[in-house]
């Protein structure tokens, strides 16, 4: 288990500490990433400025124009280029159609920005639709992402149970002369609760997202003539729901051939690729937690007990001095044994059960919460048979854990939780 407390800064529970480390690797990612962009895409900004100011002088020397006016009437380009007026010709953006590619980009969060509402109404209404709208598709890719891991846990599954029988370690139903059961078939039984790795779902989903960013590229270089590599950018920036809008697909009037074949093809392709790219950044992040942060926070525990712990004063302090009303065992006989460390799960704290030979130091007053800790398991036992007494069915522990609707996750985490190897020991 992480490292539960330091010293400088108290006690610091195992979920705030992942949260704390992963905001700032975060902070850090985003920081080499402007890094990198920054060192990349610079050079080619100074360019531009530089080319385009010199395109504007030779433009006004050549026509004689007023440098002031010609900015004024470049400014009004600028807003009619925002209500989506283009020098090339493009499809209609307020038609019954562009509304609804509009709408698909709003509840979806991508957000081209190729066409935004610039009336009040509009943008009032925008507001309230897109509220009920992205939440409502946020649910729909939780349900899709439920359904997609199921499915992948019962393949898998089913093929592991299927390796199994080849190798000879299960027998197969149904086949006469099959051996009498024997220890073998004790695997049988653990197979109910087998569950895949996160790895070979990571893998299956990252093999999809592939396939569908490759045959969707080729489409949009076929019919938009873009190319190949820009078209696989544009898969994902519009599956990841990005949407940055300089590259929008199904814009022109008319295309060469079905034009109707081509719009639901784009339709279809953008919902399949935003579902399945929702469901990798899902289980990436699962990989994200065991790898990097579950391993960084081993690396702290033993940074924090093998220094933190054994210079600082308050470290050496709470080595030395017990907390206080702690049950601690008696330090006479040779027999007497160490007091066992549990986890209380109500109160997320460290308490020290009593053993053989403990008592409390005397004239110490032990208070309730420490009281209800050291006497937890009596007082189960006697709700477990007052509860068998009256007729009372006994509560579960499934149950129990459904009660606290936080328990074991929210949204996608909790989606996958128990469904997964590593989701299933990570507590």
């Amino acid at each position: 288990m992480a490292c539960r407390r330091v010293c400088c800064c108290g006690v610091v529970n195992e979920d705030n500490a992942r949260f704390l480390m992963l905001a700032v690797l975060i902070v850090l990612y985003l920081l080499c990433g402007a890094a990198v962009f920054s060192a990349l895409e610079q050079p080619k900004e100074l360019q531009a400025n530089e080319q385009w100011a010199q395109r504007f002088e030779r433009f006004t020397q050549k026509h004689n124009l007023n440098r002031t006016d010609l900015e004024t009437f470049l400014r009004f380009y600028e807003e009619a280029n925002i209500a989506g007026i283009r020098v090339d010709t493009l499809r209609p953006r307020w038609d019954f159609t562009g509304a609804f590619y509009f709408v698909g980009t709003v509840v979806s969060t991508i957000g081209f920005g190729m066409a935004t509402p610039t009336t009040v109404s509009g943008k009032v209404f925008l507001i309230f639709y897109g509220l009920i709208g992205c939440a409502s598709t946020i649910l729909f890719f939780n349900l899709f992402l439920e359904r997609i891991i199921t499915v992948l846990a019962f393949v898998l599954k089913s093929c592991h149970d299927l390796q199994r029988r080849r190798q000879g370690v299960m027998p197969r139903d149904g086949v006469r002369g099959a051996p009498p059961p024997g220890p073998r078939d004790r695997d049988r039984d653990s197979l109910a609760g087998w569950k895949p790795s996160v790895y070979y779902v990571m893998l299956i989903l990252c093999v999809a997202a592939v396939v569908i960013s490759c045959c969707a590229s080729a489409m949009y270089s076929a019919v938009e003539g873009w190319g190949y590599l820009d078209s696989l950018y544009f898969c994902f920036v519009a599956f990841s729901t990005i949407g940055f809008g300089d590259m929008v697909s199904s814009q022109r009037v008319t295309y060469d051939g079905n034009q109707t074949a081509y719009r639901l093809g784009n339709f279809l392709f953008i919902l399949m690729g935003v579902c399945c790219i929702y469901s990798l950044f899902n289980v990436i992040s699962i990989v994200i937690k065991q790898q990097t942060l579950n391993w960084l926070l081993r690396k702290l525990d033993i940074f924090c007990y093998r220094g933190c712990c054994h210079c600082c004063p308050a470290g050496i302090a709470k080595r030395l001095h017990p907390r206080r009303n702690a049950v601690m065992p008696s330090g006479t006989g040779h027999g007497h044994s160490r007091a066992r460390r549990t986890v209380s799960i109500e109160t997320d704290a460290l308490n020290e059960s009593e053993t053989d030979g403990g008592r409390r130091m005397s004239g110490e007053m032990i208070s309730m919460r420490d009281f209800l800790a050291a006497n937890k398991g009596n007082l189960d036992l006697m709700l477990l048979s007052e509860a068998a007494t009256n007729g009372i069915p006994r509560p579960s522990v499934s149950n129990q854990n459904r009660q606290n609707g936080f328990s074991g996750g929210v949204g996608a985490l909790g989606i996958m939780n128990n469904r997964l190897v590593e989701t299933s020991v990570d507590r």
